[in-house]
């Protein structure tokens, strides 16, 4: 490496780890201000998953209200209000869990995710999580069924939820302007996602996206009113890490599927996304690296003005992934045929 590169690298990295630490300076001291303002601590949980051995835990601890002194819940909800909450870095969590207990530390952006063995039945089970400071609050967990051999890990934006906004602006829009109530659901693939899990019962479905841990809630509220099938949502964080600038939504997406992949090495996954940016790119070199545990991908086709305004169609190269299928439509209806040509869905007359 040339000496002038290595320079500039390097003082790159000081910088962004400067930042990093700037950034948790700046938590901190929001921390002992809400602390003084009278906020509590607060756990908010997410939907996990796992197998009758261990589960995988989601959650996040944050600075908030006490629910006695907020105010009631307003019509019209901004994406903003999900980043008004202070995340707290230095606690720990308990998990109680089929009769066990575990204490975990967050990470620095309050989230816990942290993977527990425990014994627990197939299907939806719930589990209890606590502070020191907080009375324990429930959190769903899905667990597959040994015999399980079909899931579905799906994208959101531009997948089950129209974006139609430049790459550019499409987190801090959707982040902080839209109200929640007026996200709009992707034609058909509610549907289409109801059916998959009616022929295929017991199907894991995850939602695995570059929003924030911010919004949870909000997608979760989007999911429910929208009648998409219950599954967890994997997210991410935002801000400068010790080593960039911001976290790659691409690499969350390549590092939760093959974390997956080594999980559960006996599922076939449907992957489902769409050809705004890079969903073909990740899905292709999933498929190639993991073959065996593709059933097929599925792809929602922007229209010419989503395409336009997302930044162009991604350009498919499947190279080894060719011999897995790979269904193409604008909507979920049109990938529902496809997929009940290919055997994977069935539809009532």
């Amino acid at each position: 490496m040339p000496v002038l590169q290595w320079i500039r690298q390097t003082v790159q990295m000081a910088i962004i780890h400067r930042a990093a630490r700037i950034e948790d300076a700046l938590q901190h001291w929001r921390q002992r201000f809400g602390r003084r303002r009278g906020l509590t601590t607060t756990i908010v949980p997410y939907a996990g998953y796992g197998t009758t051995q261990w589960i995988r835990v989601l959650c996040r601890v944050v600075l908030t209200r006490s629910a006695a002194a907020a105010p009631q819940r307003a019509e019209k909800v901004r994406g903003w209000r999900s980043f008004s909450s202070i995340p707290i870095d230095d606690i720990d969590v308990v998990v109680a869990a089929g009769g066990t207990e575990h204490r975990v530390r967050v990470d620095r952006g309050g989230v816990l995710d942290a993977r527990i063995e425990v014994v627990l039945t197939p299907g939806w089970q719930t589990i209890s999580l606590r502070t020191d400071h907080t009375e324990p609050v429930t959190a769903p967990v899905f667990i597959v069924d040994p015999a399980t051999r079909f899931g579905i890990i799906s994208d959101v934006d531009d997948t089950v939820m129209v974006t139609a906004l430049p790459r550019p602006f499409l987190a801090a829009w959707n982040t902080f302007v839209l109200d929640e109530h007026a996200r709009t659901p992707v034609a058909g693939m509610a549907v289409l996602y109801d059916r998959l899990v009616q022929c295929h019962p017991g199907a894991p479905v995850l939602y695995l996206s570059t929003g924030a841990w911010n919004i949870a809630p909000t997608l979760t509220r989007f999911m429910s009113r929208n009648l998409y099938p219950r599954g967890p949502l994997l997210l991410t964080d935002w801000g400068p890490t010790h080593d960039r600038w911001f976290r790659s939504g691409q690499e969350h997406k390549r590092e939760n599927l093959a974390r997956i992949a080594k999980e559960f090495p006996k599922l076939k996954w449907l992957l489902i996304g769409d050809d705004g940016q890079h969903d073909e790119q990740i899905y292709g070199e999933f498929a190639a690296e993991h073959p065996k545990n593709v059933a097929a991908v599925a792809i929602r086709q922007l229209s010419t003005s989503e395409a336009v305004l997302a930044g162009g169609r991604s350009k498919p190269e499947h190279g080894q992934a060719r011999s897995i299928t790979w269904f193409y439509a604008p909507h979920g209806a049109g990938l529902s045929e496809q997929l009940q040509a290919a055997g994977l869905v069935t539809i009532d007359r």
